[in-house]
């Protein structure tokens, strides 16, 4: 079984800041993840509102930040943590499934102390026309994207927080958004659905669900249901930004075999202090897993570099798992 001092699950921006600043604060630092080192940052493909960044694709600075963290000293192993528990001196022992070279070592890995930075999933509405036509109209994310659609007419579709927010934000860019919900009422907190009421550039279409995207190269219509009487029309679109919600990945903070482990909110989102530590010592989250009311790169990166700091503090002191 090999030792480390920190390991982070997940390298999204979270997981790679949270990597090269733990390495850089002398930690011997592991990076598990499943797939491709960038997480969502993969999904951009023109990062403009990061700062230092003017139009770069997502995936160019997932690969400098990766860069980075190994430059630094961190790991890195494709593999899937599958099982979390306490070993009994103090530290954590994780079971992995590899997913690829290098994997993780037979008998799983033993940390001193854990950064759970997996992200999240967008939930996506499934209706056709949405797959094809992502990155080519179809968006779930209004800072990244809208201002590619400015004066545009967009669709927003959602009746939660985040599309009354996002409506809201992308009536500063343009004068026609179409907010959607196939519900009679919102499902957003009553002070964020009525800033979105009374915003003039936002029309409010309730009982209306979105069945299809249509287009070529390029979303150019949309196709509505009215959700009471069961009629359909088909209008013209430019964009179609999508809040459906997000499904946080904390299925290992929720099946933990720990004494005490992290706190989840309803919506199954890590509960953190300012630090990024959980409820369990020695346990630390960061990026869209956790409990946040903004989630982007730039926050996820200030996560990360923020749950690093903590975790080597943590160490140091003589935590569980201390070196």
């Amino acid at each position: 079984m090999r030792t480390v001092d920190l390991l982070v699950v997940g390298a999204g921006p979270a997981g790679l800041c949270a990597a090269q600043y733990g390495a850089r604060g002398a930690c011997r630092v592991l990076v598990a993840e499943m797939a491709s080192a960038g997480g969502e940052m993969l999904n951009i493909d023109r990062l403009e509102n990061y700062p230092g960044c003017r139009a770069d694709r997502g995936a160019a600075l997932a690969e400098t930040m990766r860069e980075q963290a190994a430059e630094a000293g961190a790991e890195f192993i494709a593999g899937k943590v599958r099982s979390l528990a306490e070993d009994g001196t103090g530290g954590f022992v994780l079971g992995f499934d590899d997913y690829g070279w290098p994997a993780a070592p037979d008998g799983g890995i033993r940390a001193g102390a854990l950064i759970i930075a997996a992200g999240a999933d967008r939930k996506r509405l499934g209706v056709p026309g949405e797959a094809d036509l992502y990155g080519c109209g179809v968006s779930y994310c209004a800072a990244c994207d809208g201002p590619f659609f400015r004066n545009k007419k967009i669709f927003v579709v959602g009746g939660g927080d985040a599309a009354c927010d996002e409506a809201r934000f992308l009536a500063r860019i343009g004068s026609d958004i179409q907010l959607v919900h196939r519900r009679g009422a919102f499902r957003a907190q009553a002070a964020v659905a009525d800033r979105v009421l009374k915003t003039r550039a936002v029309k409010v279409r309730f009982n209306t669900a979105l069945i299809e995207i249509r287009g070529s190269e390029k979303v150019e219509s949309v196709v509505l249901q009215d959700t009471q009487s069961g009629k359909t029309s088909e209008e013209s679109a430019d964009a179609v930004f999508i809040f459906a919600g997000i499904r946080p990945r904390s299925e290992l903070a929720a099946s933990a075999a720990l004494a005490v482990r992290p706190v989840l909110d309803a919506a199954g989102f890590i509960v953190t202090d300012q630090r990024m530590a959980t409820a369990a010592p020695g346990i630390f989250a960061a990026g869209d897993v956790r409990v946040s009311p903004f989630r982007q790169v730039v926050t996820a990166a200030g996560d990360g570099a923020i749950a690093a700091h903590s975790a080597a503090e943590y160490l140091e002191g003589g935590g569980r798992g201390g070196r």
